[in-house]
């Protein structure tokens, strides 16, 4: 485990909600989740603090997105098992945008709670300025790329304030480079709203670069975890917790680690020719 020193203060807590007090924003105790005779949660236990984002890793399966289902209210969970303190919001793996309503129209559907009209469309304006998509409010869903789709979604989940902000393999249906835009935007808005994260994932490398703690699931149950507290500007893979950890997540996971390759330049990430140690060889071919 990397223990180090953290590189963000937690949010202001709510000194009159219980949860806040006591430094979590969502609290999970023995919750247990069955659909018929197949049980997918299995006496989980897991703490989210203010302000921290946590990545939840596992196979296809073990629960991941079912415990983050229970965490967003939209499963039922027996009393005192699940608690939230404040709003959360969700942004799945699909946009899940509604075709026939405006960019603006959509994410101003999060606010539905609110009587005044102006107020939730003045709000929404904010956010999707807030996620670089100012200039679409008007723009149809089927207008957008996969990435400004992901943004809207991202928006529709941000603009009621959440405590907890709940995300579903978002981006793993992008390519590499709007993947990263992505990573950069989360940290970007995390850090200015103090929000604690829970992001589901199967990529250890995008748990490495944007989580505070990396939890791995396993059959329906929490197994191991690891702190990584690094500044994120420095967990190159090749930083030398970086990598230990990446490889004791992977184990964790069931994948063994490809060793690196030593033809590849450190830098350029290129492969160089292939060297051979007999020099006989060498001359030979």
């Amino acid at each position: 485990m990397a223990l180090l020193t953290p590189d963000t203060t937690d949010s202001p807590a709510n000194p009159g909600d219980p949860a806040a007090r006591s430094g979590y924003v969502a609290r999970v105790r023995g919750h247990d989740r069955s659909f018929g005779d197949t049980h997918v949660l299995r006496s989980i236990d897991l703490d989210v603090q203010h302000g921290e984002i946590v990545a939840l890793l596992g196979r296809s399966g073990c629960g991941k997105s079912t415990l983050l289902r229970s965490l967003a209210h939209l499963d039922p969970a027996p009393a005192g098992e699940v608690e939230v303190s404040g709003r959360t919001g969700v942004a799945f793996q699909e946009p899940r945008l509604l075709n026939w309503r405006t960019v603006h129209q959509n994410v101003a559907l999060a606010l539905l709670n609110s009587p005044e009209r102006k107020k939730r469309f003045d709000l929404a304006e904010e956010t999707l300025a807030e996620v670089g998509l100012g200039e679409k409010l008007d723009a149809w869903p089927l207008q957008l790329s996969g990435g400004q789709a992901q943004r809207v979604s991202l928006a529709r989940a941000l603009v009621s304030n959440p405590a907890l902000l709940l995300l579903d393999e978002p981006f793993s249906a992008l390519d590499a480079l709007t993947r990263i835009e992505m990573h950069q935007l989360v940290i970007e808005l995390w850090r200015r709203h103090s929000m604690a994260i829970l992001l589901v994932t199967h990529d250890v490398d995008e748990a490495l670069a944007l989580a505070d703690r990396l939890v791995v699931m396993d059959g329906g149950r929490i197994g191991r975890t690891w702190e990584i507290t690094l500044p994120r500007s420095d967990r190159a893979p090749s930083q030398p917790d970086i990598a230990r950890t990446r490889a004791e997540v992977l184990g964790a996971l069931g994948v063994k680690p490809t060793p690196p390759n030593p033809r590849r330049d450190p830098v350029t990430g290129e492969l160089g020719p292939a060297h051979h140690s007999n020099p006989a060889k060498r001359g030979a071919a």
